[in-house]
């Protein structure tokens, strides 16, 4: 089982890198449009608060059945970020 913290820093390292990783591509490409990336790195931000007030909830009957689906849906999250960073 998850415990509530290593979810917690797991969202907070794959945010992290997916935010990092944007920055990094806008000083790779500076000519290149920042508009993307910074869309990549708001929804990225809006991802980390949904999952963290996911985390934070108290109304769950089955803790464990709970951090199991919080941590399917961040995968699914930072895949779906990191393809759309990929294809910059």
């Amino acid at each position: 089982m998850a415990s509530k913290r290593l979810l917690k820093k797991d969202v907070n390292y794959v945010m992290g890198d997916i935010i990092d990783a944007a920055y990094i591509h806008q000083m790779a490409t500076p000519k290149e449009d920042k508009a993307k990336s910074e869309a990549i790195v708001d929804d990225a931000i809006k991802d980390y608060d949904a999952l963290i007030t996911e985390i934070n909830r108290r109304d769950v009957e089955d803790k464990q059945k709970h951090f199991k689906a919080v941590q399917a849906d961040l995968e699914k999250r930072a895949q779906a970020l990191i393809e759309r960073l990929n294809a910059l």
